[in-house]
C-alpha cells in the first residue's frame, strides 16, 4: 500500500492537504495558497495533530515567503508568522516550527527578496525528520511492548500519519509492534467530539488491515476492568519540563482508569513537543472550541438552545500517572523532571537552520 501523505509540497509551488474533515466517507484535498489559508486549515481541523500543524505551519511560511515583496518583505513575514501562530494555542509543535522558520527570516533580513528557496528546504526538513522519528519511536516504543507482549492496546484521538510526517507517533509504536507480533488488536475510543478515533485511526488501521475494534469513549473502564488492555498508548501535543502532558480530551480519565486496574500508559511525542520553559502542566494554554461542535451535529441541534457549553479540545495527564515516555531519542520510565532532562541532555539536538 502506498503511504499515507496528508500533507504534500506541490510542483506549482503550492500546498495540497487531505481534508481530514470528510474522512472516511470521502477523500477530497484542499490546495492551499497563502499563509492565511494555511492558518484557516489548521484552525479548521483541515489537518490536525501537533507534529502535522507544525509541519503545515512551516509550509504556511514559506507561501508567505512567495508573496511577501519589496523592502518591507521581513514585516509582511512576520505577520504572517504571526497570524500561523494565533491558528491553534496548545500544540507547541507548531511554535517549534514556526521559531524555526523565523530564524531564518531573520538571518535574511537584508536581503532584497525573502528566502524562499531557504524556508522551504528547511519545511521539507522538517517534514523529513518527523517521519524519521516517527519511526525511531515505533522502535523504541515497541521495544518496549516487547518486555511482556501485552496483546491487546487502546489508544485516543489519532496519532497516525494522519497527524504526524508519517508514520505516527503513538499508531507508529502500534504499526510497528504489530509488523513485530507483539500486539493482537487495537481498541480505539470514538474520541468525541470530533470523533478523530472512529473518523481516523481506525480508518487508518483498517487501511492496513490491523484488527481494530471501535468503542464509545466511555467504555474503555469496561475494557480496562476486563483485563483485555494491556497498554494504553496516546501521543501528546505539549509536554512540560516536569513530565505533565496536555492530549486530547478524555486523556486524563483514561490515565487514571490505567492506574486503577493496573493498565501502563505510554505517551509517545517526538523532542519537538517537549516544552522545557514551562514547570508543570498547569502552565499549559488549553484551547476551548466552539459551543456548536457540542450542541449540533451537523445541522441537527442535540442540545438545548443557549445552553451553557464547555469545549476543552485538551487535558493534561500528571507525570505520576505515565508509565513511560517514548520521543526519538529513546525511552524515560516513571517520568520526571530529573530523568526527563537526563535524556535530553545527552540527546543530540534536533538541527537547526
Amino acid at each position: 500500500m502506498a503511504p499515507l501523505t496528508p500533507i504534500r509540497w506541490c510542483d506549482d509551488d503550492t500546498l495540497e492537504l487531505l481534508d481530514q474533515r470528510w474522512l472516511p466517507s470521502r477523500q477530497e484535498t484542499l490546495r492551499i495558497d497563502s499563509a492565511d489559508a494555511a492558518a484557516e486549515a489548521i484552525t479548521a481541523m483541515v489537518v490536525r495533530g501537533a507534529p502535522a500543524i507544525g509541519i503545515t505551519a512551516a509550509y504556511g511560511v514559506v507561501l508567505a515567503a512567495q508573496q511577501a515583496t519589496g523592502p518591507n518583505w521581513p514585516e509582511a513575514m512576520a505577520a504572517a508568522i504571526q497570524r500561523l501562530a494565533a491558528s491553534r494555542p496548545t500544540a507547541i509543535n507548531l511554535f517549534w516550527a514556526l521559531k524555526r522558520m523565523k530564524a531564518i527570516v531573520e538571518t535574511h533580513r537584508h536581503a532584497a527578496a525573502a528566502p524562499v528557496e531557504a524556508l522551504l528546504e528547511a519545511a521539507r526538513d522538517i517534514q523529513r525528520q518527523d517521519l524519521a522519528d516517527c519511526l525511531a519511536m515505533g522502535e523504541h516504543g515497541a521495544d518496549l511492548l516487547a518486555r511482556e507482549a501485552p496483546g491487546a492496546v487502546m489508544t485516543h484521538c489519532n496519532t497516525g500519519a494522519l497527524a504526524t510526517g508519517g508514520h505516527g507517533t503513538a499508531l507508529g509504536v502500534i504499526r510497528t509492534a504489530w509488523d513485530r507480533g507483539l500486539i493482537s488488536r487495537v481498541h480505539a475510543n470514538e474520541t468525541r467530539p470530533w470523533l478523530q478515533g472512529a473518523r481516523l485511526t481506525a480508518w487508518e488501521l483498517a487501511q492496513e488491515q490491523i484488527p481494530v475494534t471501535l468503542a464509545v469513549d466511555s467504555a474503555a473502564s469496561q475494557l480496562m476492568a476486563r483485563g483485555e488492555i494491556g497498554w494504553l498508548i496516546v501521543g501528546a501535543d505539549r509536554i512540560t519540563a516536569n513530565g505533565d502532558v496536555a492530549n486530547k480530551i478524555g486523556t486524563l480519565a483514561l490515565a487514571v482508569q490505567a492506574r486503577h486496574f493496573g493498565v501502563r500508559v505510554m505517551v509517545v511525542a517526538p523532542t519537538s513537543t517537549f516544552d522545557l520553559s514551562l514547570e508543570s502542566g498547569a502552565d499549559i494554554p488549553i484551547e476551548t472550541r466552539d459551543a456548536r461542535e457540542l450542541t449540533h451535529q451537523g445541522e441537527r441541534a442535540v442540545a438545548p438552545v443557549g445552553i451553557d457549553v464547555y469545549n476543552p479540545v485538551f487535558d493534561v495527564t500528571p507525570a505520576g500517572l505515565i508509565d513511560a515516555i517514548v520521543c526519538e531519542k529513546g525511552v524515560i520510565e516513571a517520568p520526571d523532571r530529573l530523568r526527563l532532562a537526563d535524556l535530553l541532555a545527552t540527546a543530540s539536538p534536533r538541527p537547526t537552520p
